[in-house]
């Protein structure tokens, strides 16, 4: 059973940066795209980030281009999100999940979840 934790998440102040990690466990994930999504009060889940397989092809919702940076240790089996130049609109819950492909998509093919973890920008 696969099982994905996200990490790193919390309260910052407009301007500032969070790192967030998701560690992947029970099954191995070096073959599968990997993405980030989020969803603020009242509004629909969307994509904001995703990495394929290999690390070497990234996707980003346009939202957030030039201020988060997604990345990946297969070593460790981690996806990370740097976020950078937070603005109080990306105040959401964020969510990690496998593709269930190599190769990156913001909308379909996401089979494994976390549970989240609670990003709030706000002075």
């Amino acid at each position: 059973q696969l099982q994905l934790v996200e990490s790193g998440g919390g309260l910052v102040q407009p301007g500032g940066s969070l790192r967030l990690s998701c560690a992947a466990s029970g099954l191995s994930v070096e073959h599968a795209a990997i993405g980030w999504f989020r969803q603020a009060p009242g509004k629909e889940r969307e994509g904001v980030s995703c990495i394929s397989s290999s690390g070497g092809s990234t996707n980003y919702a346009d939202s957030v281009k030039g201020r988060f940076t997604i990345s990946r240790d297969n070593a460790k089996k981690t996806v990370y999100l740097q976020m950078n130049s937070l603005k109080p609109e990306d105040t959401a819950i964020y969510y990690c999940a496998v593709r269930l492909f190599s190769v990156c998509d913001l909308f379909h093919g996401y089979a494994y979840w976390g549970q989240g973890t609670q990003v709030t920008v706000s002075s």
